[in-house]
């Protein structure tokens, strides 16, 4: 008899631990949200074409276009292991692509952070192999080193010292000095974008990006559009400041 209770007890527990682990191996849905905003004001495409924004220069601006690229988009739990959302997102504001994406996987339970990078890194960053990035007119010029923008972000703005709105093209490239055209210089200047403490239950799972848009204009260099504002593909200081600048833009928004 005891036998016969042991085994059935065995049997049960066998049963229970089995559907815990089908449980916890259901793939879950999962959705990224990009939540763009000046400072804590939404941006959506209708705030476009107006001159609303300030920046802590003083400077004020309108938005025309702002698009960028994200890639190698991915979960990453406490033990490194990772799974990989997206090798690559173009999301544009402005025409509201890609606002939203979502993806079905397989993922634990468990803490993880969402890491992706900002632009495309020098492995991945190969001139005219992306046919949707092609046909976006994504590319940076040969002279520049070829491969991909990582932002284009169009406006105009007005100063304290300069009242007839005058455009500007904050585009982010990789690095590249051409003074002397026989010898360039690139940098990498992707920014890795590390996003940590998302907590996965069994339920499916919505991550909100926010995506700060004065943060370019503001931390740690704040950006003088008088004397920084078109031409700054070719200026490979300009793009070391807006790297810098760009490691703040991104962080988990809890309150959308």
């Amino acid at each position: 008899m005891n036998k016969i209770i042991v085994s059935l007890i065995t049997l049960l527990l066998f049963i229970s631990c089995s559907s815990n682990e089908d449980d916890t191996l259901q793939s879950k849905k999962i959705t990224i949200n990009f939540v763009h905003k000046w400072d804590d004001a939404l941006v959506t495409k209708a705030d476009f074409n107006t001159q609303k924004f300030e920046t802590r220069n003083e400077d004020n601006v309108s938005i025309e276009r702002y698009r960028y690229l994200l890639s190698n988009i991915k979960l990453v739990d406490a033990n490194n292991n990772e799974t990989d959302l997206s090798d690559y997102l173009l999301i544009d504001l402005g025409e509201e692509q890609n606002l939203s994406f979502e993806t079905d996987k397989i993922v634990l339970n468990g803490t993880y952070s969402l890491n992706f990078t900002f632009g495309f890194s020098d492995e991945d960053n190969t001139d005219g192999v992306y046919a949707d990035l092609n046909s976006a007119s994504f590319n940076v010029p040969a002279m520049l080193g070829g491969g991909y923008h990582y932002m284009q972000f169009d406006g105009k703005y007005t100063s304290t010292t300069t009242t007839t709105p005058s455009g500007f093209n904050y585009h982010a490239i990789r690095a590249a000095n051409i003074t002397d055209p026989a010898n360039p210089v690139y940098q990498d200047t992707s920014i890795p974008i590390s996003l940590t403490d998302i907590e996965v239950t069994n339920s499916d799972i919505v991550i909100n990006v926010n995506i700060d848009i004065n943060q370019w204009f503001e931390d740690p260099n704040t950006w003088d559009l008088n004397t920084l504002n078109q031409m700054l593909m070719p200026d490979f200081d300009a793009q070391i400041l807006m790297n810098a600048n760009g490691a703040t833009v991104f962080s988990l928004d809890n309150d959308s």
